[in-house]
């Protein structure tokens, strides 16, 4: 059986995700031709690149949009994981990618225009509307809609009220279409994870400060029944994208299963922590010891 292992004990996040599958052996040029399905989604700019975290090399993966070129938001070790734009106008810029200092942008405009917002029915039409897999695109769905159900939650709203800004929109649906395109790559048969290390603390918004894992990363978590811990790291290590796609793909939850590795990956984050910042993967395949009559 060919198993895939999750190690997040530096937490997960969307990029991170993507650099771990690449640095697992996913082809670059794979990915590529995926995102080029997405004949609706366009404005950004692929980057992979080796990085190296505490001494161990990875592959680090940036999804750059036009407008953040144009603000330099990369300068502050932003992952851009999701800005969605809820009923009340209320833009919770979610850059997690381990910066030090987070920066909510949470603008109250009772009068905020929608017109470039996106609800969870027109994500899942851009995603029917390409040309993937039919399994890479019921995943996507999949994991979208784990986002979708936990912002509901949070803000007290039907899911089907929930708008995704159209920038931020396009930011999810890079990152986990991305990832079940590399998921579908490698044919895997059972995926196992580790409990997620979140971390711990706050990050800081306009309105006040919100506690770490964030209100919608924690309902993914317990609506997934997801195993978590934090050993006192004051960074935010598990996003809701990263919370989404464990839940989207993890069959169980526990320590490294017993197996001989064929490829091991690391996916590295923007930080420098005082653990290696990265998402380790390994596939393997678990060998019969014994006769089975």
């Amino acid at each position: 059986m060919k198993t895939l292992y999750l190690d997040c004990f530096a937490g997960i996040s969307g990029d991170m995700t993507l650099g771990a599958f690449l640095d697992l052996g996913v082809s670059e040029k794979a990915l590529r031709d995926g995102f080029a399905q997405l004949k609706e989604v366009s404005g950004y700019e692929l980057k992979v690149e080796k990085a190296i975290k505490n001494g161990i090399a990875g592959t680090k993966v940036d999804i750059v949009l036009d407008q953040e070129k144009k603000h330099h938001h990369d300068d502050h070790g932003h992952e851009h994981d999701h800005g969605h734009d809820h009923d009340h106008g209320h833009s919770h810029d979610h850059s997690h990618e381990h910066s030090p200092e987070h920066t909510y942008s949470c603008n109250h405009d009772h009068a905020h225009d929608h017109s470039h917002d996106v609800n969870l029915a027109a994500v899942e039409r851009i995603i029917d509307a390409s040309g993937l897999a039919e399994e890479v695109k019921a995943l996507s769905k999949k994991i979208f809609h784990h986002v979708a159900v936990a912002e509901a939650n949070v803000h007290g709203k039907p899911v089907e009220e929930v708008h995704f800004h159209e920038v931020g929109a396009v930011d999810s649906i890079l990152d986990i279409v991305g990832t079940a395109i590399c998921f579908h790559e490698l044919e895997i048969d059972k995926v196992v994870a580790s409990p997620l290390h979140t971390g711990t603390g706050f990050v800081n918004c306009q309105h006040g400060m919100i506690p770490v894992p964030v209100p919608a990363t924690l309902e993914i978590l317990k609506e997934s029944n997801i195993p978590f811990y934090s050993t006192g790291i004051r960074r935010e290590l598990v996003t809701p994208t990263g919370a989404a796609i464990i839940a989207g793909l993890a069959d169980e939850f526990g320590p490294m299963p017993e197996m001989e590795a064929a490829s091991i990956g690391y996916g590295a984050g923007t930080r420098d922590l005082e653990i290696p910042n990265m998402l380790r993967m390994v596939v393997g395949e678990k060998k019969k010891t014994m006769i089975e009559f």
